[in-house]
């Protein structure tokens, strides 16, 4: 379910040019702390570490993919994401 939520946050921010980095936390220690240390308290699980993915923006926290999911649903993801605009899309003629 994790890689399922993960793809579908990747392939949202791809589709619509938006930069990103990913951040394998399996990978990298220190980055996984950093993430647990950035996470508001009324967004940790009671029990256990918050579970990927976890959106930032910089240093600023966005949210997690339930945050994200409602964002979407509502057409409100740019602001979610810290962001001021929808970056524009150049469409290709055929």
């Amino acid at each position: 379910m994790i890689k399922k939520r993960q793809q579908a946050i990747v392939g949202f921010l791809e589709a619509n040019r938006i930069v990103f980095e990913e951040v394998d936390i399996t990978m990298l220690e220190d980055q996984r702390l950093w993430m647990y240390r950035n996470i508001p308290e009324g967004k940790r699980p009671e029990k256990g570490n918050p579970l990927p993915p976890q959106i930032f923006n910089g240093e600023q926290y966005c949210g997690d993919y339930e945050d994200f999911f409602q964002a979407k649903e509502n057409n409100t993801v740019f602001s979610f994401l810290g962001l001021s605009a929808q970056p524009s899309v150049k469409q290709s003629e055929s």
